[in-house]
């Protein structure tokens, strides 16, 4: 089946609620760093599936896998064992902290998955949960109400209770919102929707201290930053700080739909059977395609590939910084770029998408890259030319 676009609009517009801003692009194809739409119009993507495509489009590996796992078994519930599932969970454990999975489709259910564990876990009493300002933790309504953002909130309240809102890095805040009814403190080790924002220096140490001190878990929200996308496996590991939780999408699947949340072995029979489920959590195809995840980026050097790539980034959009005025501030971490703009950064989207190159924007004038950890280096050049003539209009 190929409709035209119009075509396609006119089904959304019947039979779609909408409660999406979309693009008026129709997608049908994509390969690699390529996308292409209904027209045929190629683009080169560098926010390949909103950070979820770490390979970009349908990479060889995954998609065998899947196939593969397709005409042996689609899906079984969770009262009974897969043997996908449990090699699933131990290559996680193994590059991670040595922590036990618990399978889900997303990243909110993930961060509902260790809001509940966190409650489940600490002392009676115990049930709020420090996040952050600028934080994203999902759209579900515990992970929107852990999430530090007054425009989620509007039109929903009230929120789950519970939730304090600190400012991001700052520690003595922190410890200030700590009472005797803290359970908990989330985070994301970079923030992601809130700007690609990096953590000054001791403050992930000054959390994993606070928690410690007063019997607390620290749960890392590693939904945009993990399975590679920052040049090591999880970015907790940048900065030598365990946490207790980790939750875990995105990238985990190359855009198959999957979450997980892992914690210590000893926190984890806390989530006792029947407090916690997720119907198609760990599925088969989900599990075969987070193996062939996993084993594709150790077999073809991607977090080294990530880390090159975001050097390269830093060298070229320094550069655009001395020469650009509206520029303000670069982030990078691996294949995780931020550009913070002194003018809003809706129109250079737009004007990206007129010259075939997808990005994002958020925050308002953050723009936001998550390309493809494998991208070609030529490519990323070609992708900043056509950003960097874009920046220049002003």
């Amino acid at each position: 089946m190929s409709l035209s676009f119009p075509e396609t609009l006119s089904l959304f517009d019947r039979y779609v609620i909408p409660n999406y801003k979309r693009y008026p692009v129709s997608l049908v194809r994509g390969e690699g760093p390529y996308v292409w739409d209904s027209e045929g119009n190629r683009y080169i993507d560098f926010f390949p599936g909103w950070g979820c495509n770490l390979f970009g489009h349908c990479p060889p590996k995954v998609v065998e896998a899947v196939r593969q796992q397709l005409g042996r078994l689609i899906h079984v519930p969770n009262s009974w064992y897969t043997e996908e599932q449990g090699l699933w969970a131990k290559l996680l454990s193994e590059r991670s902290f040595g922590g036990k999975a618990f399978f889900c489709n997303s990243g909110t259910e993930a961060n509902e998955a260790a809001i509940k564990l966190t409650r489940l876990h600490t002392d009676p009493g115990k049930y709020k949960i420090i996040t952050f300002m600028r934080s994203f933790h999902g759209r579900t309504m515990g992970s929107v109400s852990a999430t530090g953002q007054a425009k989620y909130h509007e039109g929903i309240e009230p929120l789950l209770p519970g939730f304090v809102y600190a400012p991001y890095g700052d520690l003595d805040a922190v410890k200030e919102a700590v009472d005797s009814e803290t359970a908990g403190i989330m985070v994301e080790p970079i923030q992601g929707e809130g700007g690609v924002r990096i953590p000054p220096e001791g403050f992930l140490q000054g959390l994993r201290d606070l928690c410690d001190e007063n019997n607390m878990l620290l749960i890392f929200d590693e939904v945009q930053t993990g399975c590679g996308r920052t040049g090591n496996w999880f970015a907790y590991q940048h900065f030598g700080v365990e946490p207790d939780v980790m939750t875990l999408a995105k990238t985990i699947c190359s855009g198959i739909a999957a979450g997980a949340m892992l914690t210590k072995p000893e926190i984890a029979p806390s989530l006792r059977p029947g407090m916690h489920a997720a119907t198609f959590g760990g599925n088969p195809i989900a599990a075969a395609a987070g193996i062939a995840t996993i084993k594709m980026v150790e077999e073809e050097g991607l977090l080294e590939k990530a880390t090159q790539m975001g050097a390269h980034f830093r060298t070229r959009l320094e550069e655009m910084r001395r020469e650009i005025d509206i520029i303000r501030d670069i982030r990078i971490v691996g294949a995780m770029i931020g550009i913070e703009l002194q003018v809003e950064g809706g129109k250079f989207v737009q004007g990206c998408m007129e010259e075939k190159l997808l990005i994002n924007c958020t925050q308002g004038n953050v723009i936001r890259l998550l390309p493809a950890s494998n991208t070609p280096l030529e490519l990323v050049d070609t992708a900043l030319d056509i950003l960097e003539s874009q920046l220049r209009k002003g």
